[in-house]
């Protein structure tokens, strides 16, 4: 009898061992895990949060923001004046009445839009000698019906960069500008600009690679219906994607990015990163808070304090002072206020290796990694604090 209460109690401990994992698993989306948000259940979307504590500033613009705002300008396209007919008081007429005030309004609009058709006539003659000359046509024009540059660059930039489908482009296209598009089209203007791209790719992939700081991601993409990755390597003012079947170090290495890049990559945890011996690491703030807000979200609902909710507030604190430094132009951030911080991440911390360290279940072993990791790998988790190079554009909280 005992052998048999034994065995029941090992596989209840196995089925809430089981259980808890499986609510884990369904409990994860794009705010506290490192899946993307087009993963989240279009029924179930989760609430949008912030991880930053409140900050005592109204909502909207801040004093001294530059804003996007409209303002006069000296040198209007049109002016278009209107005169009073007569006189407010008396009704008189007021030809050649002495103007005593003017009130300036102006109206931003686009003029009528309409395709320009320019016909192209390739001359042939022939000379007194019997010689047939031919003109040559300008660079682009090949066919007897093409569109120019400035649509297809309209076309590229809905489809591109707007991420408009085929067909809405074309309908676009055929709606504002009265002008047909297939989606065909579409799909062809796209292949042959991304085919002139080499010598601009290549010229991106150095200026990144030779930056100070640069972000590194990864993502799946299913291309033919099967699984690639696509690469991501970015500062604040260059972005370079690419797609390769491998997630590791071939897709990486065939970005040409990180393999020469000797500044500052900030990534996450992702191993193959770290083969990279000759840049520094920052490993990337989001993916540990959106980590840390999957273990706080597991936490029983009775429980006095979370060794991730501790972590992840000091680390936001830590952000936030630096934020607030380069904000206000400040060469140093206050150092007892930083220490402080810190020494309440490390704690953090540690409570978690401690607590987790049984590793009994598959949820406490992935809780009992993530700890190992934050204390373990404190210096490039918190290398911003001390790298005033890194800044605040590649440490955004999602």
């Amino acid at each position: 009898m005992r052998a048999l209460v034994g065995e029941l109690m090992s596989r209840l401990e196995a089925l809430e061992a089981e259980n808890a994992e499986l609510r884990r698993q369904l409990g994860l989306n794009s705010q506290n895990s490192s899946k993307p948000p087009s993963s989240d259940s279009p029924f179930d979307k989760p609430a949008p949060k912030s991880l930053r504590g409140k900050s005592g500033r109204k909502p909207g613009g801040q004093p001294g923001h530059p804003g996007s705002t409209l303002a006069l300008v000296d040198d209007p396209d049109e002016t278009r004046r209107h005169e009073p007919k007569v006189c407010a008081g008396c009704g008189a007429g007021l030809g050649g009445a002495v103007q005593v005030g003017v009130e300036r309004r102006q109206v931003f609009d686009l003029p009528p839009m309409r395709v320009r058709v320019t016909e192209h006539q390739i001359v042939t003659r022939r000379c007194s000698c019997g010689a047939v000359s031919c003109g040559a046509a300008p660079d682009g024009v090949r066919a007897p019906v093409s569109y120019g540059p400035r649509i297809s660059a309209i076309i590229l930039y809905l489809y591109v960069g707007q991420f408009l489908s085929k067909q809405r482009t074309a309908q676009a296209l055929s709606e504002l500008f009265g002008t047909p598009v297939s989606q065909g089209t579409v799909a062809a203007m796209s292949e042959r600009a991304a085919a002139g791209l080499d010598e601009f790719r290549t010229v991106v992939a150095v200026r990144i690679a030779t930056a100070e700081v640069a972000g590194f991601d990864e993502t799946g993409l299913r291309v033919d219906g099967k699984l690639h990755w696509v690469h991501c390597a970015r500062t604040d003012k260059y972005t370079l994607i690419s797609c390769h079947p491998k997630r590791g170090k071939l897709g990486i290495d065939d970005a040409g990015v990180l393999a020469r890049f000797r500044g500052v990559a900030v990534h996450d945890a992702w191993a193959p990163y770290d083969t990279y011996i000759d840049p520094q690491h920052q490993l990337c703030c989001a993916h540990a808070l959106r980590e840390l807000q999957g273990v706080a979200d597991t936490a029983p609902p009775d429980a006095e304090w979370c060794w991730a909710i501790g972590a992840r507030d000091a680390l936001v604190a830590m952000q936030q002072l630096i934020t607030d430094a380069i904000a206000a132009g400040a060469e140093t951030v206050d150092p007892d206020a930083l220490a402080e911080q810190v020494r309440l991440f490390r704690c953090a911390a540690q409570l978690g290796v401690t607590e987790t360290a049984a590793r009994s279940s598959k949820t406490m072993k992935k809780h009992n990694a993530l700890a190992h990791r934050l204390r373990d790998r404190q210096d490039d988790y918190l290398r911003f604090t001390t790298d005033r190079r890194i800044g605040s554009s590649l440490l955004q909280v999602g």
